[in-house]
């Protein structure tokens, strides 16, 4: 019980620093230097970026223009915290080793700012999916480096995982292709070929599947109560993200249960 508050403190600073990962690289900015106020420009001291208490203290407004901060970045520090405590309890509910359950630490740091930056700016920045694809190849290569396997075999493992993130991406990469990328955008085809990489074909497939319902119902719901336009594209990358995570540590029940729905035998 300890660890886990620990990690929610942990990940309540680490959310800070992943908010400004999500504002910065979408627009090009160097994650270098000091925090500013979005509207007077103010360099931020370090007393007005404590995680909570500087919002509750600031009363959510900035302390040199009073111009109120968007409250959707202390949803973050906290999203992040219970993200946190959530990715190792459910590592050590899969008997995760502790190395393991910490790079799954770093994968969901990833997994947030690439949510939030999609969800402000619908873009999915790069360097996150390049650390993203590094982290997933690491969580597959922890056998190799602790010698439980010889490299032979861990070569012919990496190549299966290059393959299944080729298959895993190939649907996205036609439906962007189709519609010239108004279905699809190509940071989203980038995205999949990683979700193979970290999952492998199937499971990867179903990842999709699981986005796709997601999205959809999302879709409907906004559309029923007109908080969103037929013409008005979302972003499809935080559904994407969502099933990654949930096909990642829930996979033995998502199978059980689309093999009951679909009458499926084992």
């Amino acid at each position: 019980m300890l660890i886990l508050i620990w990690l929610f403190f942990i990940g309540l600073i680490f959310g800070s620093f992943l908010n400004v990962l999500a504002d910065r690289l979408p627009r090009g900015e160097t994650i270098l230097g000091r925090s500013k106020c979005e509207s007077c420009k103010h360099e931020l001291a370090w007393h007005d970026l404590v995680p909570i208490i500087s919002f509750t203290l600031l009363k959510g407004k900035c302390g040199y223009c009073s111009k109120p901060f968007s409250s959707e970045y202390i949803f973050a520090e906290i999203g992040t915290g219970m993200m946190f405590v959530l990715t190792w309890y459910l590592s050590q509910l899969n008997h995760f080793q502790p190395v393991q359950s910490i790079v799954l630490l770093g994968v969901t740091s990833t997994l947030i700012v690439m949510f939030l930056a999609d969800m402000r700016y619908k873009i999915i920045p790069d360097s996150m999916q390049v650390v993203f694809g590094f982290l997933a190849v690491l969580i597959h290569s922890l056998a190799f480096i602790r010698g439980d396997i010889e490299i032979s075999v861990y070569l012919q493992q990496f190549g299966r995982m290059l393959l299944d993130g080729v298959m895993v991406m190939a649907p996205l990469l036609l439906i962007f292709l189709i519609t010239k990328g108004k279905g699809m955008g190509f940071g989203d085809v980038k995205y999949s070929f990683v979700v193979g990489l970290l999952l492998g074909m199937w499971n990867g497939f179903i990842a999709l599947y699981i986005s796709f319902v997601l999205g959809g119902v999302v879709g409907a719901y906004l559309l029923f109560i007109k908080k969103m336009d037929r013409k008005k594209a979302i972003p499809f990358g935080p559904y994407l993200f969502i099933g990654t995570y949930i096909m990642y540590f829930f996979e033995t029940d998502i199978i059980l249960l689309i093999q009951k729905l679909y009458g499926l035998s084992p």
